[in-house]
């Protein structure tokens, strides 16, 4: 059986952090106790996010976000209180059979997953999260509050298609710096039934990728008259002027070589909304 790999090893891999910060956090985390992905939350170096990906690549778990925009049963709510969801950091989000898929940040804690399946009599399947993704959630589902944003480009909405977990996850919090409102698929098929349902503004998407690649997923909302309006930015591990002068012909709107760079990032996502749409976000 291969050596499953450290939780470090996986941020270095996805180049969500550089090898000299992980040493400066192990050193930090020496004989404190502290988890690793805490401190490198300290530090700056990574998002919980980032954090949430790499718990679920490294133990096969899947990650689940834009919680608290889904729509719950008053019994699924009713497996647990606000109190519980918040203090646990956990959500339920479907029973299947004789299973529940519950949201949590820490998958691991085998405490609390033991008991919720004695006490309900359900086999827990843990999907990774964020405490910002339980919190919205809660505030929604349970207490009822519909929490307003007042970044300038919140309006916005993103959709993000990439079937790397981790890269998915540093391109997302890049975005979310900038209060852009985030959707996002791992894989092409995914993307297109997102880009169907929710209408984004614009489509950043990996071109290689498992059961519907990049390129046609592009073809596909190039021919359906409800989304072929959506500017699609490639993203592309291939970052030769063939490429790029590829993708362009086809029709996308640009193209962003891999690793990707946060700022430049950033910066062809807000030039392609303002190409397209102007500098003033549309009603919702």
């Amino acid at each position: 059986m291969a050596k499953r790999k450290r939780f470090g090893e996986i941020l270095v891999e996805a180049k969500v952090v550089e090898e000299s910060q992980l040493e400066r956090a192990l050193e930090k985390q020496r004989g404190t106790g502290r988890r690793l992905g805490q401190v490198l939350e300290e530090m700056g170096v990574v998002t919980e996010r980032d954090i949430a990906a790499a718990l679920a690549r490294q133990f096969d778990f899947k990650t689940v976000a834009n919680i608290a925009r889904a729509t719950f049963s008053k019994e699924l709510l009713a497996l647990f209180d606000s109190d519980t969801a918040m203090k646990k950091l956990l959500f339920p989000l479907k029973i299947e059979g004789s299973s529940l898929f519950l949201a949590m940040v820490n998958p691991l804690d085998i405490e609390t997953i033991e008991n919720v399946s004695f006490k309900r009599g359900l086999r827990i399947i843990p999907c990774v999260t964020t405490p910002t993704e339980i919190q919205a959630a809660v505030n929604r589902h349970y207490l009822k509050i519909v929490e307003q944003s007042h970044a300038p480009d919140s309006w916005w909405t993103v959709l993000v298609v990439d079937d790397q977990d981790l890269v998915r996850s540093a391109a997302m919090a890049a975005l979310r710096k900038e209060g852009y409102d985030l959707l996002e698929a791992a894989n092409g098929a995914d993307g297109l039934k997102v880009a169907l349902q929710e209408k984004p503004h614009l489509i950043v998407a990996d071109t290689v990728m498992p059961r519907m690649d990049g390129y046609e997923m592009f073809r596909a909302i190039q021919g359906n008259l409800s989304i072929k309006h959506i500017p699609v930015i490639a993203l592309s591990s291939k970052s030769t002027a063939e490429e790029e002068a590829k993708l362009l012909e086809m029709g996308y709107f640009d193209f962003i070589a891999k690793p990707i760079n946060p700022i430049r990032l950033v910066a062809r996502v807000r030039h392609a909304l303002r190409i397209i749409y102007g500098t003033s976000p549309p009603p919702r």
